[in-house]
């Protein structure tokens, strides 16, 4: 099977985006996994830091694993925004494939000194691991928004600087970035906000590495055509899987207040992920 770095490699030199999505549970695991092989496209399972302690660090990788094992299938995980030098250690001793150190809220110097100091340690474990970093605050919650989240701005002096990513890219070694460009993790009751498509293709020209769309959840299906033309590839998808997800056991625990069997109780919920990321893999894919 090809690496996750070969998978994204061929996603950007087709022009089309690979998909991320998190799990709390084995029914989001299942949806996902479901919804990428009906599609035979490659995925990417995030947890980040309060997912992976619910769930459990090695068992998360394990389950993931034995996935991409039983099926031969390119299913991978990914330690979605961590925010410590001890969390990504933990996460790379466990075996993820891909880890994400998110200093964003960090001066520029102290997120690129601490960025290093996780990617040697990731490469001294796992030469192949992916290793990604951010670079501009966009939130920190999967959550709906009544208006944008508190710290996020999006006025364009605000956004990752073309220079400044390439600093951080030629200083840290990072494999991925993931940048500022209009962004905010969540969804904003009040629409999206428009993502700077100018901005993603001046940062992608500067690194010329591969760019990651962290809180895609609630934008355009236009603006995201728009964002892989320009250089994304690899977009995170979480708040509108939770959603879906909860929404569908709300109703099923309304109309069926007797049952008792969990199996049966969030079937109908891992059903509603599964649609919605059948959906987005399709828009990500160009399918």
């Amino acid at each position: 099977m090809k690496t996750l770095q070969t998978y994204i490699k061929e996603a950007g030199e087709k022009g089309i985006a690979v998909g991320h999505f998190n799990i709390s549970n084995l029914e989001s695991l299942w949806g996902i996994f479901n919804a990428a092989r009906k599609l035979n496209v490659p995925v990417i399972i995030g947890t980040s830091e309060g997912e992976r302690e619910f769930i459990g660090v090695k068992q998360a990788v394990a389950l993931v694993k034995s996935l991409r094992e039983e099926y031969d299938y390119p299913i991978f995980i990914n330690a979605d925004h961590t925010y410590s030098f001890d969390k990504v250690k933990e996460a790379v001793d466990a075996g993820y494939d891909a880890v994400i150190f998110d200093g964003a809220q960090l001066p520029l110097d102290e997120n690129i000194a601490l960025a290093k100091k996780c990617i040697d340690y990731a490469r001294s474990v796992n030469p192949n691991i992916i290793m990604e970093a951010e670079l501009g605050y966009i939130g920190t919650s999967s959550k709906v928004w009544d208006s944008l989240p508190k710290g996020v701005e999006l006025d364009p002096k605000f956004l990752t600087s073309p220079e400044d990513a390439k600093r951080f890219v030629t200083e840290t070694g990072v494999n991925m970035f993931a940048p500022a460009v209009g962004n905010v993790h969540g969804i904003i009751k009040s629409g999206e906000p428009a993502l700077n498509i100018d901005r993603i293709r001046e940062i992608k020209e500067a690194i010329g590495i591969p760019l990651v769309l962290h809180g895609a959840s609630g934008n355009s299906d236009e603006d995201i055509k728009k964002a892989i033309a320009a250089g994304i590839n690899v977009i995170h998808i979480n708040t509108e899987i939770r959603v879906a997800y909860t929404n569908a056991l709300r109703k099923f625990l309304a109309e069926n207040p007797d049952e008792t069997a969990p199996y049966k109780i969030t079937k109908t919920a891992m059903d509603a992920l599964e649609e919605v990321v059948e959906r987005k893999l399709k828009l990500f894919s160009n399918l």
